[in-house]
């Protein structure tokens, strides 16, 4: 191996006269920065006159809300936090309700004009100089807010209640401070690629080495991409039941779009364009589509396929497909896309349009407990109770189809 050589280079004069304390000085620098991190939560009061009488000391609580990393709440005693003021004000704080050790904020509470003259009354920290700086907040469950924020005889007799309801609007500002010093460097950062790079593998097939066969239609893909990604692909092709024949797995009850769009979610991460799958240019066709990729997503295990075929839905419930949604949900535990669809149907004038499509006659058909529970919410939300009960026996005694025919959808 050849030595690295290194040639010395003799002093000149110049180099020779020079001496370490006569280089100039490093100069370094940074900065400190303060500023607030700022959100803001709207509470409504509604039946303000059958809050009166709740008790001294006790309050009506806002959801909580995050801002700045915690959490905090809007507080309402309608009849006054103060004994000593024998219910004669209604009083408004802002609380931190998380953990926190001298949390350092401004605060804004603002008592919505309802009148549309906007005089709403606002105290508010923020755009004046406060002298002793930001209101500091100890501990969990420290407030800040106003005893005696409103005379409760002139509240009541005010532009802000209106239909017995208040509206509160409050703003907090977290203040947090940071130390920054200079960059050298600037370095550009493309985002990631490994979907595209996956969605490469399974377009050009390189490297496949099983096949599946769907309604007629052959896919190739690749055992430890499918196995990474699904605990039911990874039992098919490596557990102890694995399927012994993989040149051809043959996949029942699904049709070939559908498993199409599977595959691309489990490559590429993302879903791809469903009027492009279908060659169906409407909303229907990408409600449908989302429909099936649901169930072969609970099929395959695919929890984030499932639940981003679930929020779709829940976009997107109309009244021709809202009975087959409600009846996927149920068989597939999807909670929230349930209680959307119910909701939906919830008047008299949907439950009416709703009982005339096919999607209806399924959800008889496959899911009668649900009919029975969704008659039973609609009866329970609305005024119709006749007609409601009418219509929970027609449902409950027919079991058969209005057309003498399963309803199956097909894309």
């Amino acid at each position: 191996m050849g030595k690295i050589l290194r040639e010395t280079a003799k002093p000149s004069a110049n180099s020779s006269s020079a001496s370490p304390s006569s280089a100039a000085p490093a100069t370094t620098s940074s900065t400190s920065v303060t500023e607030t991190v700022r959100g803001s939560h709207q509470f409504k009061i509604t039946g303000y006159s059958l809050s009166k009488g709740i008790g001294i000391g006790k309050y009506m609580p806002s959801e909580q809300f995050s801002v700045g990393g915690y959490d905090w709440a809007i507080y309402f005693y309608p009849d006054g936090k103060s004994v000593e003021d024998n219910a004669t004000y209604v009083s408004l704080f802002i609380a931190l309700a998380s953990d926190g050790t001298d949390v350092r904020a401004l605060f804004e509470l603002t008592l919505l004009d309802q009148s549309g003259k906007e005089r709403h009354k606002v105290h508010s920290h923020f755009e004046r100089t406060l002298e002793s700086g930001p209101y500091t907040l100890k501990y969990r469950g420290s407030m800040w807010g106003y005893k005696r924020f409103f005379k409760r005889t002139a509240l009541e007799t005010s532009d802000y209640l209106k239909d017995d309801c208040l509206s509160v609007n409050c703003s907090v500002g977290v203040v947090r401070s940071r130390t920054e010093g200079p960059k050298i460097y600037t370095i550009a950062i493309p985002p990631s690629s490994i979907g595209q790079q996956f969605g490469q593998l399974l377009e050009n097939r390189k490297g496949s080495d099983v096949n599946f066969e769907v309604d007629g239609e052959i896919f190739a893909a690749h055992k430890l991409v499918l196995a990474a990604r699904s605990p039911v692909f990874r039992a098919q092709l490596f557990g102890p039941m694995k399927d012994q024949n993989t040149q051809c797995i043959k996949v029942e009850d699904m049709e070939a779009p559908v498993f199409k769009a599977l595959l691309h979610f489990i490559y590429w991460d993302s879903l791809p364009d469903m009027h492009e799958l279908t060659g169906l240019n409407s909303k229907w066709a990408s409600t449908l589509m989302a429909q099936h990729l649901l169930a072969a997503a609970d099929r395959y295990g695919l929890e984030r396929l499932r639940l981003k075929c679930e929020a779709s839905l829940c976009e997107d419930v109309a009244i021709n497909t809202v009975a087959t949604t409600l009846a996927l949900a149920e068989q597939h535990h999807c909670f929230q896309l349930k209680a959307v669809c119910l909701k939906f149907i919830a008047t008299s004038e949907n439950l009416r349009a709703v009982m005339q499509t096919d999607g209806f006659e399924y959800l008889k058909e496959s899911c009668p407990s649900v009919l029975t529970e969704l008659l039973e919410y609609v009866a329970r939300f609305t005024e119709h109770s006749d007609f409601m009960c009418k219509h929970r026996n027609e449902a409950l005694l027919d079991g058969s189809d209005i057309n003498g025919r399963r309803v199956k959808q097909r894309l």
